[in-house]
């Protein structure tokens, strides 16, 4: 297998990289050389060079890329994964490495839980994450069956994120990326403790620098592929396109309603607007507005000034937990303190958890702008912010009392 790959020159910066690399990949791994791992390829550079790391370090490596969707022009975009030219790509990339490759048809599965979703989320009102469903469903439930079935010991991803076992513990804890610009542990809030105990992640402890030039080391041919910018099955970043095609009644239109109660004009469809949107909103008035509410039941966007936006607390809804308690809802029972995150752009903040009504909520020590039901709040320990204590998605949101 090694020998279909380049050959490594121990004398360049380039090959000390892939050295490192293939070691960080064993450690990653923590079982024995000749172990079967599954390697789930996009056609991205990350996950290709996860593959070829697993393979260079002496693991059985079964290659597998998921066919998620095959419609009009978000085949052909640049930078999107599993359709099209990124199946290509893996293919070509397995074989380069030497490792069988296999191509699984999971358009239906992804139609139903992510895509359909995606739009029934917009229709209520929130603003969703389908990045989130896709790991939670698609590719950390399904997928996961499959690796089992391959008789695989575990699944390899291309996700920048740290898994690791504290000392004396039996679980391992999901951790954010030694990267914080290529953290993706937002993203994976939902991983559960079962699913964490099969999942590897080669390349939470490197930089993307670093992955390009093992990738041109290896002769790689997506080495200088770009990175996926927006949501891979919407097509030229409007996602309206998607939504109005299988859900059109989110084209109808409402009025657009100051929070005293004016109505001061009228929306295109209550899809079309998120919680803090400033821009697009076509309505003139002397001070600046914000989406502050979507009321999807009448129909009306609700505008108002931007300290409206400030919020003191939400609660959530699907949590998942990783921390020492059972679950989300005992950690909220006995108030545990926490670090939220409620946008993957975002540093986490100080925050309690607390419980009502047998729902999670978490109060913030400090006002939070902008939070939109339908994101996820992410959840980390705040006496080790690098490790992740799971989360959920936000169903509601109390605004600040000023």
């Amino acid at each position: 297998m090694d020998a279909i790959l380049a050959p490594i020159d121990s004398t360049s910066t380039a090959a000390s990289a892939l050295d490192r690399a293939v070691e960080a990949a064993r450690l990653a791994v923590g079982l024995p050389v000749g172990t079967r791992i599954i390697a789930a390829m996009s056609g991205g550079v990350d996950s290709t060079v996860t593959a070829a790391l697993l393979a260079k370090a002496g693991y059985d490596v079964v290659g597998v890329t998921l066919q998620l969707y095959d419609h009009g022009a978000a085949i052909a975009k640049k930078g999107a994964c599993c359709a099209g030219q990124d199946i290509m790509d893996a293919r070509m990339a397995a074989e380069r490495i030497g490792i069988p490759h296999y191509v699984l048809d999971y358009e239906s599965r992804f139609k139903e839980q992510v895509i359909e979703e995606f739009a029934d989320a917009y229709l209520r009102g929130e603003t969703p994450i389908p990045c989130v469903r896709c790991n939670q469903t698609v590719k950390f439930r399904d997928l996961l069956d499959v690796a089992r079935d391959l008789g695989a010991e575990a699944m390899a991803t291309g996700h920048y994120v740290q898994r690791s076992f504290a000392a004396g513990a039996n679980r391992p804890q999901l951790r954010r990326a030694a990267d914080p610009a290529k953290d993706q542990s937002y993203f994976l809030f939902a991983t559960t403790a079962e699913q964490l105990d099969f999942l590897r992640f080669p390349l939470g402890g490197l930089d993307k620098p670093t992955v390009r030039q093992v990738a041109a080391e290896l002769g790689l041919a997506i080495a200088d592929k770009p990175d996926s910018q927006d949501i891979c099955f919407v097509p030229e970043g409007k996602y309206t396109t998607v939504i109005d095609r299988i859900r059109p009644q989110g084209a109808l239109p409402g009025d657009m309603v100051h929070m005293d109660g004016r109505v001061l004009g009228r929306h295109e469809g209550v899809t079309r607007y998120t919680i803090g949107q400033r821009r697009g909103l076509n309505i003139a008035v002397g001070d600046p507005l914000f989406v502050v509410r979507i009321d999807a039941d009448k129909r009306q966007v609700i505008v108002g000034p931007r300290e409206a936006l400030l919020t003191q607390a939400l609660s959530l809804k699907e949590g998942n937990w990783l921390g020492v308690e059972a679950s989300l809802e005992a950690a909220a029972a006995a108030g545990a303190p926490v670090l939220a995150r409620v946008r993957s752009t975002r540093e986490p903040v100080p925050g309690r958890l607390a419980l009502a009504d047998g729902q999670a909520r978490l109060v913030f020590d400090v006002l939070e702008e902008g939070v939109a039901p339908g994101q996820a709040c992410v959840l980390y320990d705040p006496a080790d912010p690098e490790r992740v204590l799971g989360g959920g998605f936000i169903a509601a949101t109390e605004r600040a009392q000023l």
